[in-house]
């Protein structure tokens, strides 16, 4: 803890006094254009992935980048949703997911999660992808894994379609969706092309989206 809180205290010396001008402008409003849906893994970093500066990213993080599907007792996850695309207005809605991802991990082991209840609850968001990866022959339980988590992606992505300020905003044509998988040892991401549904490397392809303005198909 004593690391966490001689961070702040260099925030504080060295680096607020540089970027006052732009926290001053924060204080009392925010303009963010994306919502960035991902882990809760330490080492998957939204705004250094995408070098995005305060107040560009609107951030949603669990275990599993697990978005349920609307239902009549909304979470938490739903009603930041809504208020990211109903009030904030954001323009496109990334779900990532990255290598080596524990919640996934645990799917793709069958692990026992009797110890651990929460957890084993949460995970039934993903079911759709366990099943659709199960159907799949994998040579090593590594490329079972990665394709569990390009699964849950997708499966993710579907039921964020379900909530209803998303789809208004789908069909409205203000909106893109995309799909994304950090890898954390080489820093690269791959992209969910919506009309392939292939994932290809994102600094080949920057412009590919996994649900497009307008698009009110199936991913």
């Amino acid at each position: 803890m004593r690391d966490i809180v001689d961070g702040f205290l260099r925030f504080q010396r060295e680096v607020y006094p540089q970027r006052a001008e732009l926290f001053r402008q924060l204080a009392t409003t925010q303009n963010p254009k994306a919502l960035f849906i991902t882990c809760s893994d330490s080492r998957v970093v939204p705004e250094l992935l995408t070098q995005r500066e305060p107040g560009e990213l609107f951030v949603i993080r669990n275990a599993g980048n697990i978005v349920p599907s609307y239902g009549p007792e909304p979470g938490g996850v739903s009603a930041t949703v809504e208020y990211a695309v109903a009030v904030l207005g954001v323009q496109d809605i990334v779900v990532c997911g990255h290598s080596d991802c524990g919640a996934m991990g645990a799917i793709s082991r069958c692990t026992c999660l009797d110890h651990l209840p929460a957890v084993a609850n949460w995970l039934r968001h993903s079911d759709a992808a366990k099943a659709i990866n199960a159907a799949h022959r994998f040579d090593t339980p590594r490329a079972k894994l990665d394709g569990l988590v390009r699964e849950n992606v997708i499966a993710q992505l579907a039921n964020l379609r379900t909530h209803p300020s998303v789809a208004l905003a789908l069909e409205q044509e203000r909106m893109n969706l995309h799909g994304w998988v950090y890898d954390i040892e080489t820093g690269n991401i791959d992209a969910l092309d919506g009309g392939t549904r292939r994932f290809v490397p994102l600094a080949d392809s920057p412009t590919t989206v996994a649900v497009a303005a307008g698009n009110g198909g199936q991913i």
